[in-house]
């Protein structure tokens, strides 16, 4: 047993103080990810600073139309709000896809964000690991990767980031509100997680003793469909094996805008820009939709036992582009 101090702090700027004058402290929320790995002795915290009973549980609506999202709110709460199921469905699904019940009703908006890879070595304190202790090895390039990268990964890291909510988020263009010892900052999702490179152990762009206050979407499209798509071993309570998230807006036939993320390939929720500028202004068709998803999976990677992955994206991503298509052609 490793002991660790607890702390209950009452303000955000309370608790930044507090992670920033004590080296070791980690922030709680639901404790979800971050209590398995202590468990397993991937995480040693010092301090824990129990975050998750600020004033940061709240989903509101902006003058502006966008939704600001809590870092406290929990994820059942915010898969069943009727504005994310009215206005971002795509959210709504991932949310709904990812994890139990159980999770699901303690796992909060910052922690989903925040949480670690499922690498098996990763989480093998016997095992080495580049992200765990930098400059010791990535065995899974050369071992157990079926499940592990085929996007944006390097010799030092192929581990893949395990949120389903992060890919709808990316691809619905939100952004991460953070308080930190040096005030605030707003950071794009898709500019939230880092690809491994040089320095794997990095996951995000966090900064030292840097809390995520919270996350907004911006004002929903008029007329844009959204959908959430994932494949996995078995049928619920696994992490993605490829996912895929899209907002397209179909008008007369053509595609008008699209927002497309993949999941289950990369360190961090891939977006797709090269399919999406495919995809914009083309004709809504299964061969357009297939020329777009080639275009992005065309820099896929695989390793020995993973390449099927890159078919499987494919599929997903034709099949949610085609059924928001065949909704925009449906009749009123």
């Amino acid at each position: 047993m490793k002991p660790f101090g607890y702390l209950r702090p009452s303000s955000v700027t309370e608790a930044v103080r507090a992670r920033a004058s004590h080296p070791g402290a980690y922030y709680l929320g639901g404790g979800t990810n971050l209590v398995d790995l202590m468990k397993l002795g991937v995480e040693r915290p010092a301090l824990l600073v129990d975050v998750s009973r600020l004033p940061l549980d709240t989903v509101t609506r902006a003058d502006d139309g966008s939704l600001v999202v809590g870092a406290s709110v929990r994820n059942s709460d915010l898969a069943a709000h009727p504005a994310v199921r009215a206005d971002y469905p795509v959210l709504s699904q991932a949310l709904l896809a990812g994890a139990s019940g159980q999770l699901r009703n303690t796992a909060t908006t910052g922690g989903n964000l925040l949480q670690r890879t499922r690498c098996g070595y990763f989480q093998d304190v016997t095992k080495p690991c580049n992200k765990r202790e930098p400059g010791t090895g990535c065995p899974a390039v050369e071992g157990a990767h079926r499940d592990l990268a085929v996007l944006g990964h390097s010799e030092n890291c192929v581990a893949t980031h395990p949120s389903d909510m992060a890919v709808a988020l990316a691809a619905l263009d939100a952004t991460v509100l953070l308080h930190g010892p040096e005030g605030e900052r707003t950071v794009p999702l898709t500019g939230f997680h880092r690809l491994p490179g040089e320095n794997p152990d990095q996951d995000t762009v966090v900064r030292p003793g840097e809390l995520v206050v919270q996350v907004t979407l911006p004002p929903a499209r008029p007329g844009a469909r959204s959908l959430y798509r994932k494949a996995r071993d078995r049928a619920s309570y696994a992490f993605a094996l490829a996912s895929v998230a899209a907002v397209t807006e179909v008008r007369d036939g053509r595609v008008e805008y699209a927002a497309l993320a993949f999941g289950g390939l990369a360190h961090r929720p891939w977006r797709a820009t090269a399919a999406e500028a495919v995809l914009r202004g083309a004709p809504a068709t299964p061969e357009t939709f297939v020329r777009a998803a080639d275009a992005e999976l065309a820099a896929a990677r695989p390793l020995r036992d993973n390449g099927f992955k890159v078919d499987l994206a494919r599929r997903l991503a034709v099949d949610a582009l085609t059924e928001l298509a065949e909704r925009a052609a449906a009749p009123a």
